[in-house]
């Protein structure tokens, strides 16, 4: 909102894993009047009661929700690329499955290439370089330092 004047009307897109943050955006995504595009690989994806609920969002608050497994569908013409960490606390010895799983996944500016012209990237850190590469986290786009100083203030 901050940056956009706004949100009714944005794309937000999510590539990557099916994990609490993703949840909270499925959440409030419709409500606040955002299209919500989500790329998970199979195995990987949100909570289905989760999923249920936001497609009834989306319908009550007349929001468009794709649900794919591929990054560059859910990255057309997105105005906000999100990703999250794949490897949350206690998902450690999944590692190795989890890189494996997530090929393909990594944000990069040729997955912004379908974006939006206006696009930013959101990631609310810690990042790790399998998730967004260097070009785009370090970007003129990228928000993520600001978007940890919004956070600051509501801990």
């Amino acid at each position: 909102q901050e940056h956009y004047g706004g949100l009714n009307g944005l794309t937000v897109t999510w590539i990557g894993d099916g994990n609490n943050v993703l949840h909270s955006i499925m959440m409030s995504a419709a409500k606040l009047g955002m299209h919500l595009r989500v790329a998970t690989p199979k195995g990987f994806e949100p909570d289905l009661r989760i999923t249920k609920i936001t497609e009834q969002y989306s319908k009550e608050y007349g929001t468009k929700l794709l649900l794919t497994t591929d990054p560059l569908e859910a990255a057309d013409g997105a105005n906000v690329l999100v990703t999250d960490t794949w490897i949350s606390m206690g998902q450690e010895e999944e590692k190795k499955e989890r890189l494996k799983a997530f090929q393909g996944y990594q944000i990069t500016m040729q997955t912004a290439k379908s974006a939006a012209s206006n696009w930013t990237f959101l990631h609310c850190l810690p990042r790790k370089p399998e998730e967004v590469d260097d070009e785009v986290f370090y970007s003129p786009r990228s928000l993520v330092f600001q978007e940890a100083e919004n956070r600051k203030w509501t801990i």
